[in-house]
């Protein structure tokens, strides 16, 4: 793996099946959020990618990781690093992390207590599974139907936001991810309308370590592995912001 420096970014090259350097997705952080946030790092990830139903290696590799994180007591989930540093984020900004839990937070309270994990399809389980593996939260996207350039801001109060699985949430407060069209992601949960489903081709991926943890790097890089060896993952380009 390299590291090379090129418009005040820190740029991973990855594994890749065909790595080709273009521009990435532009992704900026808001200052609101810089000032309450200042140790926050994005590690974004994007990769042409091809969508199957399941992957048995892969969900095996998974029933593995849930076993190994079974035993952890539920009041012991908060201590994990970068999900500690989430939550002091969440604090800071005014919201409730308990309230509105990290999407890290919630995939490990499912484990410890004895809940299935969702099988939806091999990309999504791989952003699980490293989610659940670094303790980051992680947002993954259909490159293809974001519009324009990226900002994380802070969601303004009746701002409208319909979260995968759950309908229209309060993103008041909450750290947020919009393009063009508004709103489309965050740590809590991601939207419906930038949504990976069995049409997707490209993804964007979003990690986000509010506190500045040093494993970010390794956590994309893996990530990128996983692509490679379970949804033919290619074009694989890696930026730390």
């Amino acid at each position: 793996m390299h590291y090379f420096l090129k418009s005040n970014r820190l740029l991973v090259e990855v594994l890749s099946n065909d790595l080709n350097i273009k521009k990435m997705q532009a992704i900026t952080i808001s200052n609101p959020i810089k000032t309450k946030c200042p140790a926050l790092q994005l590690g974004c990830l994007e990769a042409s990618i091809a969508i199957k139903p399941k992957n048995e290696a892969l969900w095996q590799k998974m029933l593995e990781l849930s076993d190994a994180k079974k035993n952890l007591l539920m009041e012991a989930i908060k201590d994990i690093p970068a999900i500690q540093s989430s939550r002091e984020a969440y604090k800071a900004l005014g919201k409730a992390p308990s309230r509105y839990r990290l999407s890290a937070e919630a995939l490990h309270r499912r484990i410890v207590k004895g809940q299935d994990l969702y099988q939806i399809n091999n990309v999504v389980d791989i952003i699980n599974y490293s989610s659940i593996a670094s303790g980051f939260s992680i947002g993954g996207y259909d490159l293809n139907k974001i519009q324009g350039d990226i900002v994380l801001d802070l969601g303004q109060a009746q701002e409208p936001y319909e979260a995968i699985g759950r309908g229209n949430i309060n993103i008041e407060h909450l750290p947020v991810f919009r393009d063009a069209n508004g709103a489309f992601g965050s740590p809590t949960s991601d939207s419906t309308r930038t949504s990976i489903t069995d049409q997707t081709q490209q993804v964007l991926l979003v990690f986000l370590n509010f506190g500045g943890h040093l494993h970010l790097a390794q956590a994309l890089q893996d990530t990128a592995q996983l692509l490679v060896d379970f949804a033919e993952g290619k074009n694989i380009e890696s930026v730390i912001i």
